[in-house]
């Protein structure tokens, strides 16, 4: 039951083939015994997943309607509230905060029938490439247990990756679901931004922050995208459109479609990865596609625009975390402004105390017109960039990340480990849709991914082309450490 897609466990639950109980207990079962190894949970649900299970049997022997993801299993990233759960975002300034509300997406899963089995460890406050910011543990990758899995996503990519589910719920801010998925040889899928509400998300950078799936199978993805991709009200930045048959379209032919490669940019990638990534166009080429050179730049100058961007949305956002309403507060604060200071020294940690004081500075006056509206007029020239770029080409191919999953501990410079996400923010500046792919693996036996982007509002079209190189290719597999039944 473990190598099962999401569609295919939804069908055998559909068919009678499974109960909802069955399946729940199945993955409670298998995360219990297996998680130690990787770390990718902070909290199981299983009880609640429990009595789920045991209404949606009752919802089909009584035979009523049933959703999309009618007893699939998933799992869910720690930054996105569930009523009545915890969420700390992988943070002590949260670690005793209890959702008041649901989230948009988690109320759309549950209106699908889907069932939530626990929450995945993240980077703090969604800041990091690692997971290894996180204040409770550190996640490894189910391919190698010394390296990360990515971030800051990681627990979600992990469990996936691991077989502990088939779908999870990241955030991607500059590339946090794409290059965990990249890291760990799956499908992670950035929508456009607007696509699927923010509400209930808890924020790191507004403008650039977007829930996304992690899958095995991209039709596993159409499917969760059918259910998320939703106008919802209460996000002020919720796109008005149509829901869309996601997984239908995905059979439509690529044939005489064309794909921009910015092959300036990929002047000096890793041998290994530029080799992957140029059997990858081999494969788009046997499928009937076309690739015009394209002009993109301005990505090179997307890692000192995105932090002084999100380092100034995460400034603002993170100034309503001071010890005095739903934080923790510090023990030895005696006056109002000890509250203030000793709680954030004491619950924030390094990484987010960083960004903090880098966005505080760019928003100060005397700085803000030299760094952080020049920022925003850069933000625009890129999206121009791309918007001319996609003129030309239906489709752009780029690689995921410069290199494959490293060593946890390996990266101590704050430059360096930014720099992994060198391939991934421009897509979250600009807002538009893009999906990791799974092309292969180095010498090592470690995942390689390549990334599909596509124009705003085209998520379908994205989808279409990776599920046609997954279908050609047939690259995936699993890890060998994990690929095995658990009693």
């Amino acid at each position: 039951m473990y190598k099962e897609t999401a569609i295919s466990l939804r069908d055998r639950f559909l068919n009678s083939d499974l109960t909802a109980l069955e399946i729940t207990e199945y993955f409670c079962n298998r995360a219990k015994k297996l998680d130690p190894q990787i770390d990718s949970l902070l909290h199981s649900l299983s009880e609640r997943a429990h009595l789920q299970a045991v209404k949606l049997d009752k919802k089909k022997k009584d035979g009523k309607a049933l959703g999309k993801l009618a007893g699939v299993p998933i799992i869910i990233k720690d930054n996105i509230q569930i009523h009545g759960e915890k969420t700390t975002c992988a943070s002590k300034f949260l670690e005793n905060y209890v959702a008041p509300f649901d989230a948009t997406v988690i109320k759309l899963i549950e209106e699908a029938d889907g069932i939530i089995i626990a929450k995945s460890n993240l980077d703090e406050f969604a800041m990091g490439s690692s997971t290894e910011h996180s204040a409770y543990k550190t996640t490894k990758n189910p391919w190698n247990l010394s390296c990360t899995p990515g971030g800051s996503s990681g627990g979600s990519a992990a469990a996936v990756c691991a077989m502990l589910a088939p779908l999870a719920l990241g955030s991607d801010t500059g590339g946090s679901i794409r290059q965990p998925a990249s890291f760990c040889g799956l499908y992670g899928f950035k929508p456009t931004y607007g696509r699927v509400s923010r509400f209930g998300l808890v924020a790191f950078g507004s403008s650039l922050d977007q829930i996304g799936p992690f899958a095995r199978s991209v039709e596993d993805i159409a499917l969760m995208q059918e259910v998320l991709a939703s106008h919802c009200p209460c996000d002020s930045n919720s796109l008005n459109h149509p829901k869309e048959p996601y997984l239908d379209e995905l059979k439509e032919s690529i044939q005489g479609k064309k794909i921009g490669i910015p092959y300036k940019l990929l002047e000096g990638l890793n041998p290994e990865i530029r080799a992957k990534f140029d059997d990858a166009l081999d494969v788009y080429k046997s499928l009937g596609a076309t690739f015009v050179e394209i002009n993109l730049d301005l990505i090179n100058y997307s890692i000192p625009m995105y932090y002084i961007l999100a380092g100034a949305e995460a400034s603002t956002n993170l100034a309503r975390f001071d010890g005095i309403r739903y934080t923790t507060r510090s023990k030895k604060a005696i006056t109002l402004e000890e509250v203030y200071e000793l709680s954030k020294t004491e619950g924030f940690g390094s990484e987010v105390k960083q960004r903090i004081l880098l966005g505080t500075y760019v928003l100060s006056a005397g700085y803000q017109e030299a760094y952080y509206k020049k920022a925003q007029k850069v933000r625009t020239l890129l999206i121009n960039e791309y918007q001319k770029a996609f003129e030309s080409c239906h489709t752009i191919a780029l690689p995921t990340s410069p290199g494959t999953a490293f060593k946890l501990g390996a990266i101590a410079d704050p430059l360096e480990m930014y720099l992994q996400d060198i391939f991934t923010i421009s897509a979250n500046l600009a807002g538009i849709p893009s999906i990791n792919v799974p092309i292969g693996f180095d010498k090592d036996n470690k995942p390689i991914g390549m990334q599909i982007q596509g124009p705003q509002l085209d998520d379908a079209r994205v989808l279409r082309f990776a599920h046609h190189f997954e279908k050609e290719a047939n690259v995936f597999s699993h890890p060998p450490l994990f690929d095995k039944e658990v009693k």
